[in-house]
């Protein structure tokens, strides 16, 4: 019997050998660091999420005179189109973020031609919304693998590193009724700047998980960095979506112990409260009496705008206004003209609440697309990690990034669904982009199962069989971005 024990423990030990041999072959070329991929087109949309989101060209006269997105975005059109090959080979369509987004972009343009101001739609989606929907899908098409991905979401850290060095040593502050706060940021004020913070905020985390030295000090700093930042905007938004990722990051991130998580977010909120100006805590304590702030009493205070936001979508349910015609509505079809005193000048302003605008200006239908294209960038990440191999928790660099990216990436969107309340970006990059890099994560993830000789999950499969379909479409999708922006 002992003899016979003794062979069996012996045959387990070997098979157990085998299989961890086997992985190590399969892991084998995952087992270093990440590292940022530097081909050309990689490298082109690398700037272009650096400038698209920092916006640091307006800080450089001659540098903004050149237009720098539109060049860097016809550039990456026009190399993706010349060489397929460096695209994913999935059909990005078949993903459903994409397709929420190109959904979007349909009612965009829809309502244009059904609002209230042709010229005024048309000319923000040639100027603006084309852009956003083009870079969008670019950055969808050119994630084929872990790297790629871990390349974009160093693009918005650094994008937000240059905003905090921006926000402390080169915007200054002014005076605010009892507080000061940043102004003169350039196209973002003080609530545009907690959007982009907030969703960069959880990208950094993700990206501290996973790396080391250097690049790990760099990203702490950041860090710490958009906890001063937020402090010095006098955001109430922002302190909001603060707060929405500190508690998010406690409860949905496993890949990452409760003490580092702790200690992270204690030293933000360490920094938030050191850097914090004079009346700061005095403008937040105003977010638990709002009948007291004049959002709420005003004619163009925020609920007032929301209740007119909502009356125009009840008159217009289908189509809506039409994309960016808010402002219009507001200086012809709203009821605060009938009740306006002759010869006394009218505010025509933004909803100041994304959700508002996109129901107010492309319908009902955009606004349940709208709602439908966050929550679902919250829940489904959420639900892939739960089918994902439980040693990418703590295995290579890749495995781990993918894991963790299964819970930051919802974090991010929930820092862009609690402060785009107070802004409006319906039809802004940051959503469109962060729907890309869930998009993204879902082609990753199945490359590296692929890689590993694992099942794929989900509804994507990049097998070899559907290669060429899925190219036909990323040509024709690339031909017909780059005849938008011919025209």
């Amino acid at each position: 019997m002992a003899v016979v024990r003794s062979s069996a423990e012996t045959s387990r030990r070997i098979r157990m050998r085998g299989q961890r041999s086997v992985r190590s072959k399969v892991m084998g070329v995952e087992q270093t660091a990440l590292t940022l991929v530097r081909d050309p087109l990689r490298l082109i949309l690398f700037v272009l999420t650096i400038i698209t989101i920092s916006r640091v060209h307006l800080h450089y006269p001659i540098l903004a005179k050149l237009r720098p997105v539109l060049l860097l975005t016809a550039g990456a059109l026009g190399y993706a189109y010349l060489n397929p090959r460096y695209l994913t080979n999935a059909n990005v369509l078949k993903l459903w973020p994409m397709r929420l987004v190109a959904l979007l972009g349909v009612l965009a343009f829809g309502s244009a031609a059904f609002g209230i101001s042709l010229g005024n739609s048309a000319l923000f989606i040639l100027d603006s919304f084309s852009k956003t929907l083009m870079y969008a899908f670019l950055i969808a098409i050119a994630v084929r693998h872990a790297r790629d991905l871990y390349t974009f979401v160093w693009a918005f850290a650094i994008s937000c590193g240059i905003l905090v060095l921006f926000s402390v040593f080169v915007f200054d502050l002014s005076a605010a009724g009892e507080t000061t706060r940043l102004a003169e940021m350039y196209t973002y004020d003080s609530n545009d700047l907690g959007v982009i913070l907030m969703i960069g905020l959880p990208l950094t985390l993700l990206l501290v998980a996973v790396d080391h030295g250097v690049k790990r000090l760099i990203l702490l700093f950041t860090v710490v960095g958009i906890a001063i930042a937020m402090a010095r905007s006098g955001s109430r938004g922002g302190f909001l979506g603060l707060i929405a990722v500190s508690v998010a990051a406690l409860f949905l991130v496993n890949g990452v112990s409760a003490t580092r998580r702790f200690s992270l977010l204690g030293a933000a909120l360490f920094a938030l409260g050191v850097a914090a100006p004079a009346g700061y805590w005095k403008q937040m304590s105003t977010i638990l009496s709002p009948k007291e702030d004049y959002n709420y009493s005003s004619i163009d205070g925020r609920s007032a705008l929301m209740k007119r936001g909502i009356g125009y979508m009840v008159k217009y349910p289908v189509f809506g206004i039409g994309v960016w015609n808010f402002a219009k509505a507001e200086c012809t079809i709203s009821p605060k003209m009938e009740s306006r005193p002759v010869n006394e000048p009218v505010r025509c302003i933004a909803p100041h609440n994304s959700y508002v605008q996109a129901g107010a200006e492309t319908g009902i239908p955009g606004l349940i697309v709208f709602s439908s294209l966050i929550l679902g960038s919250v829940v489904a990440p959420i639900r892939m990690r739960r089918r994902l191999p439980q040693y990418w928790r703590k295995g290579t660099p890749t495995q781990r990034f993918l894991y963790n990216a299964t819970s930051f990436f919802p974090i991010a969107m929930i820092g862009f669904a609690v402060t785009a309340f107070f802004v409006s970006f319906a039809f802004f990059d940051p959503l469109y982009l962060l729907s890309a890099f869930v998009t993204g994560l879902y082609i990753a993830i199945s490359a590296q199962l692929k890689a590993e000789g694992r099942p794929e999950i989900g509804a994507l499969s990049t097998s070899p069989g559907r290669r060429h379909a899925g190219w036909r479409v990323k040509r024709a999708a690339v031909s017909s971005l780059a005849r938008s922006a011919a025209r």
